[in-house]
């Protein structure tokens, strides 16, 4: 605040009630989101799914307790591809001639899961881009022979039906064998 009012700025003396105003609000929605941050760490280390869900690599607190907030009970699919499905994050499907066609994802489904998810993804396709090298050789030779936004969807895609199976059948997350 003591920016706004020191004599070395430009600002107009008109101007730095308005400021300063507007510097108390984003404070104080600072404050709010910090506070709701803490609940939702604190909410997903008390439930037992959300805890679970939090062993997958990309799936923080917010994230985890998204599907137990917002995801039907996971005995309402049958598999985890019709729980991506309902999330949105399946390839549609343009079949003609017995030739199958995948196209883009159908973004049909639960927006917000499917935002969350997929920010998880990219966190993790970043993570492995940057250090050159990953644990789970799916990701590895995806990030090597396709673009990264695809992989991003595919990877948010096999996060939501790993999410499914660990709600329908429990256990927590283990991680694929890296390959020699």
């Amino acid at each position: 605040m003591s920016a706004i009012e020191d004599d070395d700025t430009n600002i107009p003396e008109l101007a730095q009630p308005i400021l300063r105003l507007l510097v108390e609000q984003l404070q104080s929605l600072d404050e709010k989101v910090a506070l709701l941050d803490r609940e939702l760490a604190r909410r997903a280390k008390e439930n037992a799914d959300a805890k679970r869900l939090m062993t997958i690599p990309g799936i923080g607190p917010i994230t985890a307790t998204a599907p137990v907030a917002l995801a039907p009970t996971a005995q309402a699919s049958k598999r985890g591809r019709h729980f991506a499905a309902w999330l949105g994050l399946t390839p549609l499907q343009r079949s003609t001639g017995g030739k199958q066609k995948l196209g883009e994802t159908s973004r049909m489904g639960e927006r917000t899961l499917r935002r969350l998810l997929i920010i998880g993804a990219s966190a993790a396709v970043r993570w492995a881009m940057r250090k050159g090298s990953t644990a789970d050789p799916w990701l590895a030779r995806m990030l090597a022979r396709k673009p990264p936004m695809l992989v991003i969807v595919a990877l948010a895609d096999k996060m939501a039906r790993i999410v499914w199976a660990l709600m329908a059948r429990g256990g927590t997350y283990r991680a694929p064998a890296a390959a020699k």
